[in-house]
């Protein structure tokens, strides 16, 4: 018990190290002061203590969250007056959609982002992020709206860039690189610390180095945003992008780590927790939180046992702003434009889309998300990223390839011949099987090509390979009842193998009482390719197919006549 408690201290001490300068950084991404993140961190871990399922998750504002939520803000053309309300406004509506979609038990659809779009939206969303710290880092006013636009932006402004505000961002961004070779010092801190030291004593207004400013002491009161109806109806529309990719982030944080310690984590539980989590960030005045993938992963190199890790990290953190808030105004401000940079190393690395373009699976998504984000803003990008992921999902399944099967000789097991050639086949028997589920997208081509596949091969019996299939919609019945009518009407036989209960239901229940029976539906292919052979030789002799033997007559009971004289 000792040893959990004292890991849970040091681990919590230690995320709340590298949770507070990522709160500045992300602040400044969203534009917002940076107490509004530190208070988003101290109450999204207090609350997820009590309501979450993951030891190591750590609830703050990430990187992506605090991009979606500027590029929200600035689309809706705010006045500054009501900048900072609609962004708390934006935090209670994610907490609402997430308790609703646990309560609706949605957290499947946390699977429908696929993994290569959400690298390709990180990645994205680093360098459009990375982009817009370049004119701090120079000296010089900000512009462009896409990554491309700033960094032209910048460098038509040479002349006017001050050496020792770049000389200043590229040492503070190659020292937190370098110290995280060292992973119990916290990098990042330590050069904030510095950054500090040289923005009170080290006279930035002779050397034109613009600080961070004065933070406003926190508000710890719960306060409602006081706005119209129509102004929470426009929020509510920029709020699903946010829930989508805190969700999608966070799950895939929590599930790695999980499945890396053999934990358990459930969808639906973490769906709540975060909705409370972002429920009470809100009504503190915070930006949204979700489990960033760095401090998540922080909490497990420190060795966090339980959740208490992130009680004691929210603690620290709300200790240092108290009696920080001083230090963090004189902060120069390419110090922390490098501080943000790193904070995104991880999604500025390459290696995971150059590695989808090694294996040739989902290169394109991945690539076009990331080009989105970068062109289209953070914003659309993220929805452009969602269509790719539901696009990708309905063209597999639409395109379903069907491959012939053959028996691996000496086995019950029967495989795709394109890749084993050696297969045994059956000149009057086709065996075929659909790579992806059967659905109204694609029933109807796929059933098609069947008919067509058992015309050329000039086969009798056709047996086809449903096991993709948990159930049938109605236009995938109808279709099934009319490929079957069309084999028929060709003098081949349909059977159906690996066909579950609920698809015979279904074709009972459409009237096609004899291709759900026993004799056309098989719980194997096995069994369908024996029955097919054996309907095949008897079709073959001229002979009907087997029938069970009726019982013998029973004897008469009359006495025959007697016999004559």
């Amino acid at each position: 018990m000792s040893n959990t408690i004292a890991r849970d201290l040091r681990a919590g001490v230690s995320v709340a190290g590298i949770l507070l300068p990522e709160a500045i950084a992300y602040a400044a991404i969203a534009g917002l002061a940076p107490v509004h993140a530190i208070i988003a961190g101290v109450a999204g871990s207090l609350i997820y203590a009590i309501a979450g399922g993951s030891r190591f998750a750590v609830i703050s504002p990430t990187s992506s969250s605090a991009a979606i939520l500027a590029a929200s803000l600035a689309a809706m053309q705010l006045t500054p007056q009501l900048r900072e309300p609609v962004a708390y406004a934006a935090v209670l509506l994610v907490g609402a959609f997430f308790l609703a979609g646990g309560a609706a038990r949605l957290g499947a659809l946390a699977s429908f982002v696929s993994r290569p779009v959400l690298r390709g939206f990180a990645f994205g969303i680093g360098i459009t992020i990375a982009a817009k710290q370049l004119p701090a880092i120079m000296g010089v006013a900000g512009g462009g709206a896409n990554p491309a636009a700033v960094i032209w932006h910048v460098l038509a402004q040479g002349p006017q860039w001050n050496l020792l505000s770049v000389a200043l961002g590229a040492a503070s961004l190659a020292i937190v690189l370098a110290l995280r070779r060292f992973q119990t010092l916290p990098g990042a801190a330590l050069v904030l610390a510095a950054g500090m030291a040289i923005g009170r004593w080290g006279h930035p207004a002779v050397w034109h180095l613009a600080l961070v400013g004065e933070i406003a002491a926190p508000q710890l009161g719960i306060g409602w945003p006081m706005l119209s109806i129509g102004e929470w109806t426009q929020v509510g529309r920029f709020a699903l992008p946010l829930v989508m990719i805190i969700f999608a982030e966070s799950w895939a944080s929590m599930r790695g780590l999980a499945l890396r310690h053999g934990d358990q984590v459930e969808a639906n539980r973490e769906l709540r927790a975060l909705g409370f989590a972002n429920l009470a960030v809100g009504l503190v005045r915070g930006m949204p939180v979700g489990a960033g993938f760095s401090a998540s992963s922080a909490s497990e190199a420190a060795g966090a046992k339980t959740r208490w890790a992130g009680v004691v990290a929210a603690a620290t953190m709300l200790f240092m702003l108290l009696a920080g808030r001083g230090a963090i105004a004189v902060l120069p401000q390419p110090v922390l434009a490098a501080v943000v940079i790193s904070a995104l190393s991880h999604a500025l690395n390459p290696a995971p889309l150059l590695r989808l373009w090694k294996l040739g699976r989902d290169e394109w998504v991945a690539s076009l998300a990331a080009l989105a984000v970068m062109g289209l803003g953070v914003l659309n990008g993220m929805l452009v990223a969602v269509a790719l992921s539901l696009l990708a999902l309905l063209r597999r399944l639409a395109g379903s390839r069907v491959a012939e099967l053959g028996r691996w000789a000496g086995t019950h097991d029967f495989i795709d011949l394109e890749r084993n050639p050696d297969a045994v086949t059956d000149t009057a028997i086709l065996v075929l099987r659909p790579a992806e589920p059967l659905f109204f997208a694609n029933a109807e081509r796929v059933l098609s090509e069947v008919t067509s596949r058992a015309a050329a091969a000039r086969v009798r019996v056709v047996v086809l390979s449903i096991e993709e299939s948990g159930d049938f919609d109605s236009t995938t019945l109808e279709a099934m009842i009319e490929c079957d009518q069309r084999l028929t009407a060709m003098k081949r036989m349909l059977l159906l193998a690996r066909a579950k209960d609920d698809i015979r239901d279904g074709l009972r229940r459409a009237g096609a009482t004899a291709l759900a029976g026993p004799d056309r539906s098989f719980w194997s292919v096995a069994d369908a390719y024996e029955h097919a052979g054996a309907t095949d030789r008897e079709s073959a002799a001229g002979l009907a197919p087997k029938t069970p033997t009726p019982a013998p007559s029973p004897p008469p009971t009359t006495l025959p006549p007697p016999a004559g004289p």
